[in-house]
């Protein structure tokens, strides 16, 4: 044909087309067609939040990590790039359930709205002044956390291994100050299986190789006892040196080992009779995570210094707190510990809006509800795979039989769409974001049903 025969009129115009304008039109619509396809596809990946300007396969990010990180961690492999309420996605786009729920820092859920939103609008106003100046965030931050946990005053950290800190040395302080143990005598007690960090003090007081071995010398004053043995506390507690006990209400690093119902009282009394201190880490347990808002009250018992963290910004920001009341809080006077971003605004303000959601959500009755229903199913996997389930609320795990590899199991729970991690070998940890609904947790225990099983 030739490009000068006429076609007819064009639709939109009513100019006469010649063949060729035809083409070059069609051309040009295939084009723009294309364009903005991709622009659509972009646009979606953006606010799914899984785009990458150059995509890396997981393979690639592993890779990376290995190559330009310390190796002081062994990660299940996956590499995530997104979250949101209870699910995560890797870099393929897989969607996991998160069962680990970043060792219980997100309980109110990954990249929970409400505290992401207080996140972006203190950072566009303030951020950090250091403790050198008053700030208007701190004092409505501390108003707002002692008036919740009912204490007297709050020292605003970072990380729970500093919350540790913290309360050691308030412990020490208090000591000497006020119990008049002799210079440099003060002793701390610890339960065994203890986790509260990766300091050198923190590892001074474990009694796992893998933390203490090759950090030595270690911190002078510290003693271990058995974990819920109140008989053995008794005895050292006699020492009129014992300026503390620190304990975890439920062990979670060490495999979620719960003690004897009675326990935590018994831990209150004695601390009572001999004039020491009981520091409660709920760095892990608190917060909701075992179906109250502090794990000590499950007895109704009251530590002297309460040291939390994690969940405290939802994770979504560093921030720990020690609580204490005056006499014990007021032993350490300016210049004698602190911290520089320690209380800054933006990690008050999260903070705030993370203990909110813990409260307008009421994440720890859906903790208390859910974490029966799991533990009853969990119950019901067969004995020679899964030999026992422990936990309170949300806070669970299960004992692998040596005969299985529990880091296997993990394997293929990530295959199957649920991501958890093995702790000291042959344990599971179960504890997903405070969230979760029941109809998902149901799905969550299909999951894991269908795994074991896959191991018969």
């Amino acid at each position: 044909y030739s490009e000068s025969r006429s076609v007819g009129p064009c639709v939109c115009t009513g100019t006469v087309l010649t063949f060729a304008d035809n083409f070059r039109l069609l051309l040009v619509m295939t084009i723009a067609s294309k364009l903005l396809r991709r622009t659509f596809r972009c646009v979606k990946l953006q606010a799914s939040g899984l785009s990458n300007k150059a995509q890396l396969t997981s393979e690639q990010i592993f890779a990376r990590e290995a190559k330009f990180g310390a190796h002081n961690y062994h990660p299940v492999p996956v590499a995530l790039c997104k979250g949101q309420g209870v699910h995560v996605w890797d870099v393929e786009g897989k969607k996991y359930f998160d069962f680990l729920s970043a060792y219980s820092a997100v309980n109110q859920g990954h990249c929970h709205p409400k505290i992401v939103s207080t996140l972006k609008q203190q950072a566009d106003v303030l951020t950090l002044v250091s403790r050198a100046f008053y700030s208007d965030a701190l004092g409505e931050y501390e108003e707002y956390i002692t008036k919740l946990f009912g204490y007297d005053k709050v020292l605003p950290m970072n990380t729970g291994v500093e919350g540790g800190e913290t309360a050691c040395k308030l412990a020490r302080k208090w000591g000497y100050k006020t119990k008049k143990i002799p210079k440099d005598q003060a002793r701390i007690i610890f339960a065994e299986g203890n986790f509260w960090g990766r300091t050198l003090s923190a590892v001074s007081s474990s009694t796992d190789p893998t933390c203490y071995e090759g950090f030595g010398p270690y911190m002078p004053g510290f003693s271990i006892v058995p974990y819920n043995d109140l008989a053995a506390l008794e005895k050292e507690l006699k020492d009129p040196n014992v300026a503390a006990f620190m304990v975890e209400p439920i062990q979670g690093e060490a495999g979620v080992v719960v003690p004897d119902d009675g326990y935590l009282k018994g831990v209150r009394e004695l601390c009572t009779k001999y004039n020491v201190l009981w520091i409660a880490d709920e760095v892990q347990t608190g917060l909701c995570r075992t179906g109250r808002m502090l794990c000590v009250e499950h007895e109704g018992v009251r530590p002297d210094i309460l040291i939390l963290g994690k969940a405290l910004s939802g994770g979504v920001y560093p921030v720990s707190a020690v609580l204490a009341d005056d006499p014990i809080m007021l032993s350490i006077q300016p210049g004698e510990h602190g911290s520089t971003y320690g209380g800054n605004p933006l990690g008050c303000k999260v903070a705030m809006a993370a203990m909110q959601v813990l409260v307008d959500e009421k994440l720890a009755d859906n903790a208390e509800k859910l974490g029966q229903i799991l533990r009853s199913e969990l119950s019901k996997l067969p004995k020679d795979i899964v030999t026992k389930v422990r936990g309170k609320g949300l806070l669970n795990a299960v004992v692998i039989d040596k005969k299985y590899n529990a880091w296997d199991i993990c394997l293929k729970l990530r295959e199957n769409g649920l991501l958890a991690k093995p702790t000291h070998g042959d344990i599971i940890r179960f504890a997903p974001p405070l969230v979760i609904t029941e109809p998902q947790l149901k799905e969550c225990i299909s999951i894991i049903t269908k795994t074991i099983l896959s191991f018969k």
